[in-house]
């Protein structure tokens, strides 16, 4: 396991290699997940590029950090990682409130970003209301108390099956990210509005979205690829909020399509 200080705040992270001359690319993850959900997918694009991995603050191996934290904190830590290991021009690929930080580290950090893979997510997501809800639900009866209602919006009914030993370990992830962090990357989702920042994006961006997601629905998706110019946009069928679980050989298929068409650029150390 690799980790870093980055702004007071340790990060795990990891780094899969590739020829030089391969463009690389970073993941980010959605909320109550860890950089595993990219398995299936790094998987299928290692050794073709370079994959940079990591957990944004308040998940997985990373710690929560001071609170309370916005998208433009997650930012400066991916920044922050990303310097320390001399990596520019990367592609961003962020899911859900991935999505959110790749918006963010493009504008603050435009010579960070080659390019944006703005997976499942938009440029506001959701109402001060519902994520004023969640926050509430959870710090009264813990993240176990809207497992149900969250895995509705992750994942569609086939993969919800009671026999899926998947299902089960996903639901596992969710309800053992730390309460502090969840509730302090909602309040951030909650306080994010990147519905200028979108429109200034000048680098290739593609905008994907599994057809029947209920946390970032296509119509959403399709509106945020509209505010930027000259973005894709792609329908994912039978796959929901995170198509890098449900969907991983469709997703990365796509990926490895949008990438192909990128002009070159410069190659980091």
């Amino acid at each position: 396991m690799q980790f870093a200080r980055i702004n007071d705040v340790t990060i795990h992270y990891q780094i899969i290699g590739a020829p030089a001359d391969r463009p690389v690319i970073v993941f980010t993850n959605s909320l109550g997940t860890d950089f595993r959900i990219w398995r299936d997918v790094v998987v299928r694009l290692a050794g073709e590029f370079a994959i940079v991995l990591y957990d944004k603050r308040g998940h997985g191996l990373s710690d929560v950090g001071q609170l309370p934290s916005s998208i433009e904190d997650h930012a400066t830590d991916l920044a922050g990682l990303l310097d320390l290991l001399s990596v520019k021009d990367a592609v961003i690929c962020g899911l859900s409130v991935g999505g959110l930080i790749a918006q963010s580290l493009y504008h603050r950090r435009p010579d960070l970003v080659r390019a944006l893979i703005l997976c499942d997510t938009a440029h506001k997501i959701g109402t001060a209301e519902s994520w004023n809800a969640r926050i509430a639900a959870v710090e009264k009866n813990g993240i176990g108390s809207i497992v149900d209602a969250i895995m509705e919006r992750w994942f569609t009914p086939a993969f919800r099956r009671p026999e899926s030993t998947a299902y089960a370990g996903y639901c596992n992830m969710l309800t053992r990210q730390p309460v502090e962090g969840y509730v302090a990357a909602c309040a951030a989702i909650r306080d994010a509005d990147f519905t200028e920042v979108a429109k200034t994006i000048a680098v290739p961006t593609i905008c994907i979205v599994g057809d029947q997601d209920g946390s970032t629905p296509p119509d959403l998706v399709l509106s945020t690829a509209k505010l930027i110019s000259g973005a894709r946009y792609e329908v994912i069928p039978n796959c929901a909020h995170i198509p890098c679980v449900e969907q991983p050989e469709a997703l990365t298929t796509i990926i490895r399509a949008f990438l192909t068409s990128i002009p070159p650029g410069e190659v980091s150390p």
